[in-house]
């Protein structure tokens, strides 16, 4: 990530892991009292279901994804789409 989560003792960390998406991952933060509220919520919860190291830090919750600046929210949504997009150039409908 470009700015990194600065944890409690002051490490930044910029490197992690995210997996790949599933349907429930898609699914179950829209049922979320705060997404109904707020449906810009949904990424948060869907980031901190996905992504499954930051650093050293191998829990993360979605306080650390409400923590990341925003080019590092852009940088994991962009990420995301990639890992989860299906290869449209071998494709055909």
């Amino acid at each position: 990530m470009p700015r990194g989560y600065t944890g409690s003792d002051g490490t930044i960390h910029r490197e992690g892991i995210m997996r790949l998406a599933t349907a429930a991952d898609e699914i179950i933060p829209m049922k979320d009292p705060k997404v109904l509220a707020d449906p810009a919520y949904r990424s948060i919860l869907l980031f901190s279901r996905v992504v499954t190291r930051l650093g050293d830090v191998d829990r993360i919750t979605p306080k650390i994804i409400e923590d990341l600046c925003a080019s590092d929210r852009a940088y994991l949504q962009e990420f995301y789409q990639q890992i989860n997009e299906i290869g449209t150039d071998e494709r055909k409908s």
